[in-house]
């Protein structure tokens, strides 16, 4: 039941990708992931740049006026690196700044005999965001670790992780539109092998360049119908 049940959400968020309120998040979401990595940059820079100045005394070599440009470069090729890292969790998180937009595109599609969902109000939202922002990142920041350890393992390891992480999340958030947190998070604890295992199948296109873009917002819509599949089976749309 379980995996039919994904492959059924999975293939009818799918079949929804061009549509045009789906295409509308992903712009935005990518806009300003772009943002918030560039501005994460250029404050960088200017940090290094206040600590160490235009010149600095070191011990035998006094003076030196080329340190603040070695450590400039260093921290940009740094934050170039940490970018192609952190794109995607950032933009997962972003998106689920706007998951509200999706999900009712996917309700107006495949459920219209619903009434109207109670939509999350901004300050909401952006809480959530940030929390889940800071879970993704400090998550596979610390998995670095893991996957130093353990090499050989270190794509499963990112897609069983990532695939819990976001799985949670979405789930989450789809379901408190309809039920409210405390309800959402109980249904989630009833199915919480469905929800991870569902979670992996999105985590592992994570590590397609390009793809990966895509995939917050085919999360959000498979996660939508998955929790109109476990909480009302007879819901479920062809």
């Amino acid at each position: 039941m379980a995996l039919g049940l994904i492959f059924r959400s999975f293939s009818s968020a799918l079949g929804q990708m061009t549509d045009a309120r789906f295409l509308h998040v992903l712009i935005m979401g990518v806009a300003l992931t772009f943002a918030l990595l560039v501005a994460a940059s250029a404050g960088v820079l200017w940090l290094v740049h206040a600590l160490i100045g235009p010149a600095v005394d070191l011990p035998f070599l006094g003076e030196v006026t080329w340190l603040d440009d070695l450590l400039s470069g260093a921290s940009l090729l740094l934050m170039l690196g940490l970018s192609v890292f952190l794109m995607v969790p950032v933009a997962s998180a972003i998106t689920s700044l706007f998951l509200d937009d999706v999900a009712q595109a996917v309700e107006a599609q495949h459920y219209p005999h619903l009434p109207p969902a109670k939509s999350a109000s901004f300050a909401d939202g952006m809480r959530d965001t940030l929390n889940f922002l800071g879970v993704l990142i400090g998550a596979n920041l610390l998995a670095l670790v893991l996957y130093v350890i353990f090499a050989p393992f270190a794509l499963l390891i990112f897609w069983v992780l990532n695939g819990f992480l976001l799985g949670r999340e979405y789930f989450t958030l789809a379901a408190s539109r309809r039920l409210g947190r405390a309800e959402a998070k109980r249904l989630r604890s009833k199915y919480i092998g469905t929800i991870w295992l569902a979670g992996i199948l999105m985590a592992a296109p994570l590590s397609i360049p390009l793809v990966n873009l895509f995939i917050p917002i085919l999360g959000a819509a498979t996660f939508t119908h998955l929790f109109h599949g476990v909480h009302s089976p007879q819901a479920t749309s062809g």
